[in-house]
């Protein structure tokens, strides 16, 4: 009953795409030469979704993540959200790094608010939303903390909670756990994963890690490399929360591992002959 729920939420999310990459292409001028980042990705992301995207270094998935961002733009296609293509950064899309990118001589609270304060919203409704995010991430004892006091888990939350703060529809997160240590990147993926359940967040992640996109995502895609480009989607359809132990939990990691591995072997291949 709980998995034929999921597939039947899975299936609603993919109806309803908040976002449109189309023939997207990303070519880079380094050293007087060419390199093409990424060819030809097409992908639709559903309205609250979580997507990992999963692939070996130099496949294109931050570059992706930066194009929909709106820091950089494509040199071919185009990237659409909501039918309106994106030129340039805005709250609508948050962004999430792994070195956190929280301001240093701002307050927890502060760190929050800047995101509405800096929209012009009134005083009272920027102390609201401050109020609700710290509340929501479990750090009202560090609200007035300064990021050099906070754990590196602490500080990813604060990190987090400031993007949601600012209105964000879409989370872009770039291995935003990758830092931390096993035990706090445990915990994070479950309050990441009921934040995202309390809030219907359409969020893009991108991990190295295949377990993390399995226990994550409604659906993993797989990139390969030179250039960039999308090799396969694959649907999870385990029931959450999922079990890391379970036969059929392993049995898709190793689907995905002989994935990665077999086309990173023929990558290297390619370029040693």
């Amino acid at each position: 009953m709980a998995l034929m729920a999921e597939a039947i939420a899975a299936r609603e999310r993919a109806a309803d795409p908040v976002l449109a990459i189309e023939r997207v292409h990303k070519r880079f001028t380094v050293s007087g030469g060419e390199v093409e980042a990424l060819r030809d990705v097409n992908l639709e992301i559903g309205r609250g979704e979580f997507l990992c995207l999963i692939g070996a270094s130099g496949c294109g998935k931050s570059t992706l993540l930066r194009l929909i961002g709106g820091f950089e733009q494509p040199s071919e296609g185009r990237i659409l959200m909501n039918g309106k293509e994106v030129r340039g950064p805005g709250s609508e899309r948050g962004m999430v790094f792994q070195d956190y990118g929280l301001f240093p001589w701002l307050s927890v609270r502060r760190n929050i608010e800047f995101g509405p304060a800096a929209r012009g919203l009134p005083r009272d409704l920027v102390r609201a939303a401050g109020e609700r995010f710290i509340a929501m991430i479990g750090l009202a004892r560090f609200a007035d903390a300064y990021p050099h006091e906070l754990s590196g888990g602490m500080k990813q939350r604060v990190s987090i909670a400031r993007v949601l703060a600012n209105d964000a529809a879409i989370v872009l997160m770039d291995e935003p756990f990758g830092a931390l240590d096993a035990m706090t990147r445990e915990r994070l993926q479950l309050e990441l994963l009921t934040l995202w359940q309390g809030t219907r967040l359409t969020v893009l992640f991108v991990t190295h890690a295949i377990e993390e996109a399995i226990l994550l995502a409604d659906r993993i895609v797989v990139m390969s490399p030179n250039p960039g480009r999308i090799a396969e989607i694959v649907p999870v359809t385990l029931p959450r929360p999922r079990d890391v132990a379970s036969p059929a939990f392993n049995a898709l990691r190793r689907e995905l591992a002989l994935m990665l591995h077999g086309r990173e072997a023929g990558a290297a291949q390619t370029a040693i002959g």
